[in-house]
């Protein structure tokens, strides 16, 4: 569509891309012809229309490395990334590098960081804190695996940083795009809070040992982003995460969870605060 138009665009934002590990393993065709064969159809339009692009990778293509995630480490150290999408999006770096090296187009990548927020669905293939709420809910099992650690970014924190670049926008550069590193948390704290403010126990969770093909820790680092494109994170998610399950606890399809628990929004705020 985009290559019949006669528009002309300064910016492109590059997000389309089918997500997740699992969803890579079980809808793999999907998942290399969107992340690959789509983003090189981008790059050809690109090299045609001159548009400058940001490219959406991941913190996936850091894979099992177990220090500091900077950007730099791609380039100084051998990765293994650990699954089939964080392959692809690795891939789609090098394609958007090749095309600056070979026919001058000019791209930011960045690396989003855990982003979460409102109307993301409930699904295995998406984010652990809408699977949490949701499931927690409805009285439905779900897993927490041991060992992880994750920073979360309120989404509208990250498309902040991501408006940002068009400002100062440094062709061939990467970012680190999330949260701050204090706000490292263990994937089973968000769980009990979550189960804390609905009053129930813990008996619908099952607790495995750390998930295969997983990152463990993601020790990720922001300066860059804070420098260039003065990111700035303030939603705490300890915070934030009352809006999230506001949000979901008012969809008409959980009515019946909505007048079970009156005040969310101030019991979990009261919670977060007192939460280590």
């Amino acid at each position: 569509m985009l290559n019949r138009t006669r528009m002309d665009f300064d910016y492109v934002y590059h997000l389309a891309a089918e997500y997740g590990r699992w969803n890579g393993e079980d809808y793999y065709e999907n998942l290399w012809m969107t992340n690959t064969v789509g983003t090189k159809n981008m790059i050809r339009l690109q090299e045609k229309k001159k548009f400058r692009m940001i490219f959406f990778s991941s913190a996936e293509v850091y894979g099992d490395y177990e220090g500091r995630m900077s950007e730099g480490v791609m380039d100084a150290v051998p990765i293994k990334q650990m699954n089939d999408y964080a392959m692809t999006k690795w891939v789609g770096e090098m394609q958007v590098l090749n095309s600056a090296e070979m026919f001058g187009t000019e791209t930011v990548r960045v690396r989003p960081v855990n982003a979460y927020g409102p109307h993301e669905p409930s699904s295995p293939y998406r984010g652990v804190i809408p699977m949490f709420i949701y499931r927690a809910l409805h009285d439905l099992p779900y897993t927490v695996y041991g060992g992880h650690k994750r920073i979360f970014d309120y989404v509208e924190d990250t498309c902040r940083t991501f408006a940002n670049i068009v400002d100062n926008f440094i062709p061939g550069e990467v970012y680190n795009v999330g949260g701050r590193p204090e706000w490292e948390t263990d994937i089973k704290h968000v769980s009990d809070i979550i189960l804390r403010y609905l009053s129930s126990d813990d008996s619908n969770v099952t607790y495995k040992e750390a998930e295969p093909f997983t990152t463990k820790v993601k020790h990720i680092a922001f300066s860059k982003a804070v420098r260039d494109l003065h990111a700035c994170s303030v939603k705490h998610p300890k915070r934030s995460t009352c809006a999230l399950i506001h949000s979901l606890i008012s969809l008409p399809n959980l009515y019946r969870a909505q007048n079970r628990f009156a005040h969310p929004c101030n019991w979990i705020s009261d919670q977060l605060k007192h939460a280590t």
